[in-house]
């Protein structure tokens, strides 16, 4: 039995105490050891894998010396921390590199970065978060850890608007319900603000994100569609409040978010129809 907790939208599963057998279990409490190591919490003692899963501890000491010897975890001798090991990594490379629009942003994305000086990210929607595949820092925005694979809340970042911009207010209420968590006073919360929001993104082809999820930061995003025209990701370019100065240069950055997210557009399939008008 599971318990599930959510974390970006995700579930990480409590396994319970109570045993049973089966290979699918094994595999199950193996899965939920893995699942506990977090941004919060990179590493983990073999007790604090014990409260986080529910199991018994002779289970979490055996499966954690068969993920350590198989490479998906690590083991710090001295200080007695377990931590991600490089068979995860190996694995999440893998994936990333199977994911078509990974494929065809990649390149882009960077190239973007690094002339504009700005942070440029590229991010799908799974469930109710957003899902960033790729992260490059221009000059004028360093960070001090990659945003790859990570997760965030589509109320408040711009890439999160742009990927739930065409979905119908059912379909979004039923996705992300009504009152939204709240990170700065700048944020969201309220399914009619964010229709507001999702309004303006529909008229001018954009989203706009200002200190919503952290102070001093700024970020505009773009949909990016497949061969059938749906959303399927976003690319967002963002960095410091003073060196994406919006009030200056918002139209700028929307339209350089624009060409590149229909860039890539255009790489997976998507071919816009213009209509010609009547002469």
């Amino acid at each position: 039995m599971t318990v599930p907790s959510k974390m970006w939208g995700y579930d990480v599963p409590r396994v319970a105490a109570r045993e049973s057998a089966g290979g699918t279990q094994s595999v199950e409490r193996a899965l939920s050891l893995l699942s506990a190591f977090t941004e919060e919490h990179p590493e983990r003692r073999i007790s604090e894998l014990v409260t986080a899963t529910g199991l018994g501890q002779s289970t979490v000491s055996r499966l954690v010396g068969a993920l350590v010897n198989l490479g998906y975890l690590t083991h710090h001798g001295r200080s007695g921390l377990y931590g991600i090991g490089p068979r995860v990594i190996t694995l999440a490379g893998i994936g990333l590199n199977q994911s078509p629009v990974h494929q065809q942003s990649r390149q882009l994305a960077q190239n973007l970065a690094a002339t504009l000086g700005l942070g440029v990210n590229v991010a799908e929607r799974h469930g109710a978060s957003l899902f960033y595949l790729c992260h490059f820092e221009g000059a004028n925005a360093p960070r001090p850890s990659t945003l790859i694979g990570r997760g965030g809340p589509l109320h408040a970042t711009a890439m999160g608007k742009a990927l739930v911009s065409e979905l119908a207010p059912t379909e979004l209420r039923d996705l992300i319900g009504t009152e939204y968590a709240r990170y700065t006073p700048h944020t969201v919360t309220t399914f009619e603000e964010l229709e507001g929001r999702l309004q303006e993104v529909r008229s001018r082809g954009y989203a706009t994100e200002l200190e919503e999820l952290a102070f001093g930061r700024a970020c505009v995003a773009a949909p990016i569609r497949d061969r059938s025209g749906q959303i399927m990701a976003a690319l967002s370019v963002s960095g410091p409040l003073s060196a994406m100065n919006l009030p200056a240069r918002q139209d700028e950055l929307a339209m350089i978010a624009i060409e590149h997210a229909d860039q890539i557009s255009s790489n997976l399939g998507y071919h816009a129809t213009v209509t010609a008008l009547p002469g």
